[in-house]
């Protein structure tokens, strides 16, 4: 097999899994809806099939390259199986509930967190057996502390400058003030980065498959620039089915799903530009973990299902892409994108 058809097949694979495997459990998704069960197993699910996509890809295609990470793979597909597992099963049998602090949480929410939980400490035991060399040759190396932590801090920066501007048009600051001046938020935040290191494997799942392996391929056939927005608007079509059936509700599902290629397409050219400027893909992780694990903080609200059933309307369209223009708008014009393409 020559470098070509490897290469073409691998992408077939990857994207059997990516999407596939995301649009079959899609109808999942549907089903659920539909009867009402607790879901949030699916999302979670969803977020390790693009990186068992490109794991499951190069297995099939380098499996006697020695550097390959056999068993960091392995070990992650072991955890994406049990992942879909149990979204699966959260559907086929719902409305399994315990009594917890007063509160009744669903059963497969929290064996979905403890599985997360479980198979992320795995995973990093996994990598570590791999080995530095092998780690190093499949991207999965951590590199420049100084400039992945700058990243790091200025993402937050601008994430919450974002929130700001957003209450700054409502005039709403004293609400901006409020969140930042309670003891609650301050001690959430200081749990935030602990809790990385137990969550980390979803949200690798999804930068290792669209940083690291397709954005390199799209940025190849349209250009540094154009194959960002080609990923981007890719990247939230990935969510139709959430969209449409736990994110809001089918009716509001067209507006939701705009503006989730609005926010993937600007939050992945800063992903995109960070990516460029450390070769961490460590960094994309980290910036995707706190753009979901902040939200409570700016939605004031705690509870396991923050994320669902939210209240978006085609109203809210315009404005969300004026703030994403101006906050990362910017780093589309990056140098670091410039100067690719000028080399080629």
């Amino acid at each position: 097999m020559n470098e070509t058809d490897k290469t073409k097949k691998q992408l077939i694979i990857f994207l059997l899994i990516a999407y596939g495997v995301t649009y079959l459990m899609g109808l999942l998704t549907w089903y659920g809806s539909a009867i009402s069960a607790e879901m949030s197993a699916l999302p979670n699910a969803q977020m390790f099939y693009p990186a068992a996509g490109v794991m499951l890809a190069y297995l099939l295609t380098q499996w006697k390259d020695e550097m390959l990470p056999r068993w960091f793979y392995f070990s992650y597909l072991l955890v994406t199986l049990l992942m879909l597992a149990v979204a699966v099963l959260s559907v086929a049998v719902p409305g399994q509930t315990i009594a917890m602090n007063g509160m009744e949480i669903s059963v497969w929410a929290l064996i979905s967190q403890y599985a997360i939980i479980g198979g992320s400490i795995f995973c990093w035991i996994a990598l570590l057996v791999s080995g530095k060399k092998r780690r190093a040759a499949y991207g999965l190396g951590w590199k420049r502390w100084k400039a992945s932590l700058l990243c790091m801090l200025l993402f937050l920066v601008l994430y919450f400058g974002r929130a700001a501007l957003s209450c700054l048009i409502h005039g709403e600051m004293g609400l901006m003030r409020d969140i930042l001046g309670s003891s609650t938020t301050w001690i959430y935040m200081i749990s935030v980065p602990l809790n990385f290191f137990l969550v980390f494997a979803p949200f690798f799942g999804e930068e290792y498959g669209w940083r690291y392996y397709l954005q390199p391929i799209l940025q190849k056939r349209f250009g540094m620039r154009g194959g960002l927005l080609v990923l981007g608007v890719l990247w939230g079509l990935w969510h139709v089915f959430l969209d449409f059936f736990y994110y809001t509700t089918p009716d509001r599902g067209p507006a939701m799903l705009t503006g989730q290629i609005i926010t993937c397409v600007f939050i992945g050219i800063f992903f995109a530009w960070a990516y460029e400027k450390t070769g961490n893909i460590w960094v994309p992780v980290v910036l995707h973990y706190l753009n979901n694990n902040l939200a409570p903080v700016l939605a004031n609200n705690y509870s396991m299902d923050v994320l669902e059933n939210q209240q978006i309307t085609w109203a809210m369209i315009p404005e969300s892409l004026f703030i994403d223009v101006v906050v990362f708008g910017f780093f589309f014009l990056s140098k670091a994108f410039r100067k690719k393409e000028a080399e080629e």
